[in-house]
Order: C-alpha cells, then structure tokens, then sequence
C-alpha cells in the first residue's frame, strides 16, 4: 500500500521506484528520462542476455528489423523488489515543489534545498551526474538517486514531487540544400530604418549543433557573433562552473577558433567542437532565422544551448548515462538569463522542442518554473506550439498523422456508464521496447474507475479511485502499471495515469504487446463527466525519412475512432507568460496543417499568435558549400516570433514577458476570412513585426488630460 509519502511522488516516478537496478539500467539504454551507472556488458550479462539486448539496440536505432529481435512471451518468475534491493544505481531529474511559507516562518524550499544537498553530498554520484540543486521561488529542480525518492518525498515542507518530462523531438527534414538558394525574407524596416537587435542577446534551445562559422552568423569584420555555446552532453571543454556538467564554449575560444579558420587553419567548428554537428542541423537553421544576418535580428548577440541527443546508434554507456528532459530545458534556460545578467543584455529566448505529458494547463513543473522566472523585466521565452496537428494521411505514404493522435477528450454522461479510448501500440507490428504512457485528467467533483485490456485478451485490469496497479508483469510480457489519483497537489484535479512497459529484465525481455489496447472509464459518481486524456510520446528513435518529415518510432496513439483534433499543442507552451507560436503557410495564406492546436485544458487561448514556418530557406548547419536549407514546422515559426521579441525589447528594454505577449496579441492581424477572436490553430491571428515594434515603443507613454 502507498504511503503518504508515497503519495507525493509522481506516478512515473513510483513506478522507476518499484524497478530493479537491473531493469533501470536496461531502460536508460532507450530513455532519456533516467540514467544508470550498473554496467550492462560481457561482464556482467549472459551471452543470451547481451545478444537479446544488442538486437533491441540495433531494432530501435534502425538497424535491424523487429523481426530478428528474440523476445520472450513468457518470462521466467522474477525477483520480488525485497530480494532484489532498491535501484541505488539509476538516477533521475525531478522539480520537487514545496509548500510556502507564512510571513515571518522559515522558508520550507530553503530547508528542503539544504537538506537535498545535504543527502546528495554523502551519495555516492558517479561522474557526470551534477549534486548542483536549483531553487526557483517554490522549486527546486535536482538529479535524484531513485533509491532517495521516496525519502526526498519525506522531506518536510516537500508538497510534490514532479517527474521530469520526455522531451518531443519531432524534427523536420532539411529539404534542397543548395548555395544557390535565397533565404526567406525576414528584414523587419520601421520608417524606412532596418531594425537590428542590437543591444539584445537571443537565446536558443535546441539539438544539432550550432553552426556558429556560417556566414550568417558573422558581422562585417568576419567575427562569430556567438557569445557562447552550452553543449549539454559534450565534454571537449570544461562545464560552466555553476552547472558541473556539458561543455561550454566561451565568447573568446569561438572568436579565436573563426580567426585561425580565417587564417587558412582547420575549420572552426573542428577547433570548438560540439557533441552534435548534424548536417542541415536544426538548431542552426533556427538561430539562422531568429538572429542570421539573413534573419529577423543581424545585429544581435547569440548564445545556444545544445541539448544532448545521443545518436540511437551511439554506444551502449554513452546513452546509458545521458539526459536530455524537461530539467535540461530548465537549466538551459537559467543557464542564458545568467548570460544576459553578465552581459548586461535583455534575453529573448527561443525553445523549439518541447513535451506532451501533464495536465496542459500550465500547472507542470517546468511551465511554473518557467512562469516565476518571466516577471523580472527584459525576459521572453517563445515555444514551439508543436507539430501535432495532423489528424489524417493526405496521400497514401502521408504518416504525418501518426504524430497528430496525441489527444482524447469526451464525456462520462452518469453513474454506471462507460466511454471505452482506444490506444494502439504498433511498433513495426512485431516489437515495441518503449515506455508507451497515457495520461487522463478531470474534475475533482467526479470519480471514475479505470480499467484496461490487452490486445486479443478478454481480461479487464480494473483500478478504483485511490487504488493502484504497479508494476504487473501481464502473460503477454507487457509490463502494466495503472494509478488512479485524486486531488493533484498542484492544480486540484484527479488523474489518472496508465504505463505500458515492456520486461527490461536483460535476458528475459520482452516487447509491449501490439495491437489496440482498450481503455474503459466507468462513472462511479458523477457531476460533470468531462475528461481529457494525452499520449505522451516514446523516445523517438529516427529510422529514415519518409516526405517532408524525419521519421521516427512514434508507436502509440489514439485510433481514428478516439482521437479528437484539438488540445494537441504541446505543455511547454501552456505556460502562462511564454508566447507559444503556430505555423503558417505564407504561401497558402493558411495555418499549415501539422501544427499543433490549442486551447489549453483550463480553456486559454495557446497558440497565442501564428508566424511562417512553412518552407523557410535559413542557414544549413555543417553543410559546407551548400549554404541553405529550407525546412518546415513550427520550430521555423517561433523563431521569427523571437527575433521580433528581441526587435521590442531593443526598442523598450524594460518590457517583462506578459506585455510582450499582450502586444503580439494586439498587433496581429487575422488571417483572411477569420476575425480578430482567438482560433484554435492560428491564435490571436499572424505576427505583424512593424505594428509590434511600434506599439513597444509607446505603449508606457502617458499625456494627462486637461479640462
């Protein structure tokens, strides 16, 4: 039975808790949500066991097709946790949230801060996991022991503690890469005058490398404006001090490494490496945009966050060991005000990644912590809405659609009835090693029970209100764990939240069983009904590319039968002060159909505004004589939104995040046929720079009236 401890513990994280170490360290081979110390070698598996997990590694990179991936249906009788011992080898990202403090008390987060670093100073951390705790007003985001969870949940004045969120790394291809292409037309001319963005430093948060040699990126001189590159899991340079982990290049190794380049020296990228240097990278292709000299801001300062996204084909223990989640994107984020308070610099911030799990209402640990850090004056974020739109194929080979079916919604109309959610889990049809996870969320004047069925089964796995399953190796091999909670800490509403596992016991593996899971909610009291549900994505592994998109093991979603085309957009831009953007195709004069949706579940307007994202020409990344790439999704739209933030925060440097927002809203222009009301896919309507900047520059004038 749960405890009341227990009870503070994120359901995901319950169930890593209840994980052998062995099993933890087999799934941070394919998750990037934890990561595991415990050898998984020759060494220290059987031949069986270490073939069977080569054949999944090289199944989910790519290489090998689920056919020859030996699984077992049965698997033997497996240890209970009290033989096994808790998993002191793993280890994951958490936000713990903690109660406030009246006026004149001692600060629960700073007791809870001091007594997590006391806990993390005497664990036994093996390198490149960081004891660094952050604290932000009520949070306080921290690498975590999975055998200190629950006694980090212990800890008084905790109140909860969040799970860090699989990033969505939906990417799109680079498409026509060529010298001779011409960048889309992003100059911003206000009374005949260019605007710049000088004086600004623009931030950005993304994956494959930062081209930061381009001849986008130099001023006339021929010097990189990139004042700094984070990248989170390299290790050519030393850590910024107050992370202790990545490698930072700094303003004055990248000025050093573009002259000796300009010397007739070794590349420069060559010089100040990156872990990832992908060809037609797509964290270059959105500083292009954002702050290129072809792009909305020529005159700004860069800094680039890289996250790390270790390559699917990569070896074993350097996936083993890495982290790329919501915490990341945290620590990204505090790592560029950090920048912009040295520099003296308002920090526009651009975020073209994102994630599907929680509420949707702005209630995570992330979008709160985000939220507290945007009321300090001369500070923006804008988030990707997503590119989570589609619901159907518009051509036979069109799987655009497969990343559409992310949400459900509906109504349980009384007490005895059910609606039944149907969940499929394709995989390639044969396997599945992913964490499959569904997420269903409604009012706490309700209470449903829950019950799920497996494919071709005629079983129902029945879970009540307070009650739980954890953990349940099912005859199939899938490893079930259902929880049925009330009352979230931090919004007030009952959840539930369903976790399709495959067995990562190395040796006795086995896949999550594919088919069409059934999913059945059942009124046992109600007064409204109403519910939401998400799929949060797998781990996304890239197999190829098939049309405009990379394609990727997405093997879950809702079937045609239970999705609903709405509330898709993605949680990280359900904060509240974030700008979250939608995609518009100029050309078609229409929102692109694979950008994500909105509202939020608590029914606010996100997307808050739509800008060009639909074949964008930038700078291609590492491409060497091909100098341009086009590229489409939302991740090519938010950025246009950021550099048109920097060009207000040039012109009113002590605007905060909620005035920007309003000005975007205000200025927009509706796309044609629509009115200025919010729409569920394109916002308050299409960016208009020049009106935004002009109403920056006047909206705090005052004239007093006479008379």
């Amino acid at each position: 039975m749960a405890t009341q401890d227990d009870r503070r513990l994120h359901p995901k994280l319950r169930a890593i808790g209840n994980r052998t170490d062995r099993v933890n360290a087999t799934a941070s081979v394919f998750s990037s949500r934890m990561t595991s110390q415990m050898k998984l070698d020759a060494g220290s598996l059987s031949t069986a066991a270490e073939a069977q997990l080569a054949a999944c590694e090289g199944f989910a990179g790519g290489t090998l097709d689920g056919g020859q991936v030996p699984v077992t249906r049965r698997p033997e009788r497996r240890p209970k946790m009290a033989e096994a011992g808790a998993a002191a080898q793993a280890y994951v990202n958490v936000f713990i949230e903690t109660v406030n403090a009246d006026p004149g008390e001692a600060s629960p987060a700073e007791q809870v801060q001091a007594g997590l670093e006391d806990l993390l100073q005497q664990a036994d951390l093996p390198d490149g996991i960081s004891r660094r705790v952050v604290p932000r007003r009520n949070f306080i985001s921290a690498t975590v022991p999975v055998a200190m969870l629950a006694e980090v949940a212990a800890m008084p004045g905790v109140s909860f503690v969040h799970a860090a969120e699989s990033l969505s790394l939906s990417l799109p291809m680079a498409t026509g890469a060529s010298a001779r292409l011409k960048p889309t037309p992003r100059a911003v001319t206000v009374g005949g005058k260019r605007q710049t963005g000088a004086g600004v430093l623009i931030g950005i948060v993304d994956v494959g490398g930062f081209d930061f040699a381009h001849p986008d990126f130099l001023d006339r001189h021929g010097d990189t404006r990139f004042v700094a590159i984070w990248d989170q899991g390299g290790d050519f340079r030393a850590p910024p001090a107050a992370y202790g982990y990545g490698s930072e290049l700094t303003a004055a190794r990248l000025a050093n490494a573009v002259k000796a380049q300009r010397a007739g020296g070794l590349p420069a990228v060559e010089l100040e490496r990156q872990s990832q240097r992908s060809v037609g990278s797509h964290g270059t292709h959105v500083a292009s945009i954002a702050a290129g000299a072809s792009g909305v801001c020529p005159g700004a300062r860069i800094a680039g966050v890289l996250v790390s996204v270790p390559e699917p084909q990569g070896l074993r223990e350097q996936r083993r060991m890495n982290f790329s989640d919501s915490s990341r994107i945290v620590d990204a984020i505090e790592y560029l005000y950090s920048l912009g308070r040295e520099l003296g610099l308002p920090v526009s911030i651009n975020i073209s990644l994102g994630t599907n799990g929680g509420a949707h209402d702005g209630s995570n640990g992330p979008c709160r912590w985000i939220d507290a850090s945007l009321n300090t004056p001369g500070r923006a974020i804008c988030v990707a809405a997503g590119n989570a739109g589609q619901e159907g194929g518009v051509t036979p080979d069109d799987l655009g659609w497969v990343m559409g079916r992310i949400h459900t919604m509906g109504r349980v109309q009384s007490r005895g009835l059910d609606v039944e959610l149907e969940w499929a889990v394709v995989g390639d049809g044969i396997a599945d090693f992913s964490e499959n996870e569904m997420e269903i969320w409604y009012g706490p004047q309700d209470r449903l029970s829950v019950a799920v069925q497996p494919p071709g089964s005629s079983d129902w796995f029945k879970v009540g209100p307070r009650e739980y399953i954890e953990n349940r190796r099912l005859d199939n091999g899938t490893v079930l764990s259902i929880y049925n909670e009330l009352y979230h800490p931090t919004n007030g509403d009952n959840y539930i939240a369903i976790y399709l596992s495959p067995n990562l016991n190395p040796g006795t593996m086995a896949p999550v069983a594919p088919g069409v899971w059934k999913v059945r909610l059942h009124g046992e009291e109600i007064r409204s009904g109403e519910f939401h549900a998400w799929i949060e994505r797998d781990d996304p592994m890239e197999i190829g590319r098939m049309d405009q998109l990379r394609a990727f093991r997405f093997p879950s979603f809702f079937t045609a039968a239970s999705n609903v085309d709405s509330h898709s957009i993605g949680s990280l831009a359900c904060a509240h002060r974030v700008v979250g953007v939608a995609n518009i195709d100029a050309s078609a004069g229409k929102v692109n159909r694979s950008s994500s949706q909105g509202p939020t579940r608590d029914g606010r307007g996100k997307p808050d505004i739509a800008a060009p994202g639909t074949g964008i020409v930038a700078a291609n990344g590492f491409g060497g004589g091909d100098t341009w790439v086009a590229m489409t999704g939302t991740s090519m739209a938010s950025p246009y939104v950021c550099g048109v933030v920097a060009l207000m925060l040039a012109a009113k440097p002590s605007l905060n995040a909620a005035q920007c927002e309003g000005i975007l809203k205000r200025t927009a222009r509706p796309l044609p046929s629509h009115g200025y009301e919010w729409r569920n896919d394109a916002g308050f309507g299409v960016i208009d720079p020049v009106a935004a900047i002009e109403e920056a520059r006047v909206f705090d004038e005052r004239a007093e009236r006479r008379g």
